[in-house]
């Protein structure tokens, strides 16, 4: 007997990328088994078609930019991924080349970073396409790094460079000439795993930046009853995104609120600067002091060049 749509479907595109608990994906759910004395991480995150990712983005970078961005809350609470549940909402009449594609996009990130599908569903929607992934990860107990937890006078670092998320998706709608640097970091952002990792113990606080750095501050400073002040002279910035900044000085302040950067922000105490560099050494990840916390109502200050207040147009992405 021939397997219905759904499961044949299953059976060839998500079938390869099931680990061993997966139980072949035959089962109704998957068994997991814990590494001895670690405790378990959990995360999930949905992509929606035309809101998260472009409808004519290549379906590998879909996949894989699906697996990165749960990936990257694994890095923020400094865990190590081991495996993931995954739903397909996909418009009827999607093609075998589009999901072959979504599939080797994920098989390839993996194989990169470590871990298999163990399940999730499959179903046939209207449109747009909205796929949602739960991330599990590990961390040692008591460990995990938490978004409570900055202090008055701590210093606040962020990794990698901010905006060329932001300048990315206005490179790929058209409104900047084309950069393939930026266009990738919007399709394929970098989770900082090991920077993760390395910061255990040395971090107070720390999250990702995904829907913009001033509205993410706004949590860790929510989360720790702490103010803080950011000094966008400070922001790191890609070569291509300086190139930007310099054409279009008014592009500076909106990096900091333009999301989709899957960088770590975090803070440390001042003295604790040199283990945060060699966290950064370790990790192979560059890290930027770029303000501090201070005491006071939990708001975000931000900065200009000149070292006058700023108020940005808008805090960063919401959903509502």
């Amino acid at each position: 007997m021939a397997l219905p749509p759904e499961f044949a479907l299953i059976a060839r595109h998500f079938r390869p990328l099931a680990g061993e608990g997966a139980l072949d994906l035959s089962d109704d759910a998957a068994l997991l088994s814990p590494p001895p004395g670690r405790q378990l991480v959990l995360a999930a995150d949905a992509m929606v078609e035309g809101v998260h990712y472009l409808p004519d983005d290549p379906p590998e970078t879909i996949g894989r930019k699906l697996l990165r961005v749960n990936l990257s809350d694994l890095a923020a609470m400094g865990a190590e991924p081991l495996a993931y549940l995954m739903t397909t909402a996909l418009p009827r009449g999607t093609s075998a080349e589009w999901l072959e594609g979504f599939a080797a996009g994920l098989a390839q990130d993996q194989r990169d970073f470590g871990l298999q599908v163990l399940g999730g569903d499959t179903v046939s929607i209207p449109g747009p396409a909205c796929l949602s992934l739960t991330i599990i990860g590990t961390v040692p107990p008591g460990e995990a790094l938490r978004r409570a937890g900055a202090r008055p006078a701590d210093d606040l670092w962020v990794s990698g460079t901010i905006g060329d998320g932001a300048l990315g998706l206005a490179v790929l709608q058209g409104r900047l000439p084309a950069d393939p640097h930026l266009a990738r970091r919007y399709r394929l952002p970098e989770p900082r795993l090991a920077l993760g990792t390395a910061l255990r113990g040395v971090a107070r606080a720390a999250m990702d930046v995904s829907d913009g750095l001033v509205q993410d501050l706004g949590h860790l400073c929510r989360a720790g009853k702490v103010g803080a002040v950011l000094e966008l002279a400070a922001l790191p910035l890609s070569p291509s995104a300086a190139a930007v900044v310099e054409g279009d000085p008014s592009w500076l302040p909106r990096l900091a609120t333009g999301g989709d950067d899957y960088e770590l922000l975090f803070a440390a105490a001042p003295e604790d600067a040199a283990r945060v560099r060699e966290a950064s050494r370790a990790a192979g990840t560059s890290v930027t002091r770029i303000g501090r916390f201070t005491d006071g109502a939990a708001e975000v200050t931000l900065l200009g060049r000149d070292g006058g207040t700023l108020t940005p147009a808008q805090g960063g992405w919401s959903h509502f």
